[in-house]
């Protein structure tokens, strides 16, 4: 028989069961939970959620999503969830047609009344240091820092390749190929090293803009070369200057958004930090220099567990986070 995890809640022996989701650049992730212990293994869709002219295309996520959900739901034996989190990369700016049409739309699907629309940036925060003052970096082909006092959120950078995500590792990448360029033309500040290995992987270097500069995908392009940079660190000190600057601006970023006080903690989030010790180490220095008062801590999750946090805590009754439209929206129904 199939249970259903209505807004009364279940039994008083079980945490209510949640759906949470997370949908970025890569595509979407699900997964189920009873609080905030994950039921099974998530679900992933290699499909990204289109965006459109009213931003994140709403009926798109949902084509996506409801297959995943119905399978998750049926395999642990529920007819529907008492409370959703969807994480969403660029909700912040591009969350319109979310916020008017998810919250019914998965009332009439399973007959949800508690619904958080959330930016990617708050899950990424709230799995890496849950309901308490910090703040978070997350880097991956972009970069953002998020950080909150408890009563507001604040974010820094996460503008784009073009704009900004200073640090991120579509800016490692293009700072690589810059170098390479710069060698190859004889200019002062060149790699010799990033020269030969932009050369095996796009080809000759005069040739270089015309392979990257018209890719639809062009910011993933240039993070692809960022490994390549930290390879070099070890021994080219032009590599290793690239990865100190993108160090200085992730610290810039978390100092502009950490609360001077509340015993806040500052963690890493993202792929990025796969590159390993010649970006971690100027960054814990710059990081201790610029923010002495909140320590580094490991991160407890990543986003997808941050929006089963969200869900569980909106179930159960409290979100201990602020709520901000555009980067925490709640809809909870009695």
């Amino acid at each position: 028989m199939l249970r259903h995890e209505g807004p009364s809640g279940p039994a008083e022996d079980q945490a209510p069961v949640v759906l949470a989701v997370d949908s970025g650049g890569s595509g979407l992730r699900a997964a189920l939970a009873r609080g905030t212990e994950v039921l099974g293994e998530p679900l992933v869709s290699g499909e990204a959620v289109r965006t459109g002219a009213r931003g994140i295309d709403a009926g798109h996520l949902l084509e996506l999503l409801v297959p995943m959900a119905r399978r998750l739901l049926a395999g642990a034996g529920y007819a529907g969830p008492a409370a959703v989190a969807v994480g969403a990369a660029g909700f912040a700016s591009l969350g319109e047609q979310l916020r008017a049409e998810l919250p019914s739309a998965l009332r009439r699907e399973w007959g949800v009344r508690r619904v958080a629309l959330v930016a990617d940036a708050v899950t990424a925060y709230t799995g890496a240091l849950g309901a308490r003052p910090g703040a978070v970096i997350a880097a991956g082909t972009g970069l953002i820092a998020i950080g909150t006092d408890l009563t507001a959120w604040r974010r820094a950078d996460g503008w784009g390749h073009l704009l900004g995500d200073c640090g991120g590792g579509a800016w490692i990448g293009r700072a690589g190929l810059e170098a390479a360029m710069r060698a190859h033309d004889g200019r002062d500040g060149g790699s010799a090293r990033l020269l030969a290995r932009a050369e095996e992987v796009f080809g000759p270097p005069a040739g270089i803009p015309g392979r990257i500069y018209p890719r639809a995908d062009r910011p993933a392009v240039l993070a692809s070369f960022a490994p390549d940079v930290a390879a070099r660190a070890g021994d080219d000190p032009v590599a290793a200057g690239i990865l100190r600057e993108a160090a200085r601006h992730m610290a810039d970023a978390a100092a502009a958004v950490c609360p001077a006080s509340g015993g806040p903690r500052v963690a890493l989030t993202g792929g990025l930090f796969a590159l390993g010790a010649p970006l971690l180490a100027p960054l814990t220095a710059e990081l201790a220099d610029r923010l002495p008062h909140a320590p580094l801590v490991p991160a407890q999750g990543d986003p997808l567990a941050g929006a089963v946090r969200i869900a569980a805590a909106l179930a159960a009754g409290g979100l201990g986070l602020p709520y901000d439209e555009r980067m925490l929206y709640v809809v909870a129904e009695k």
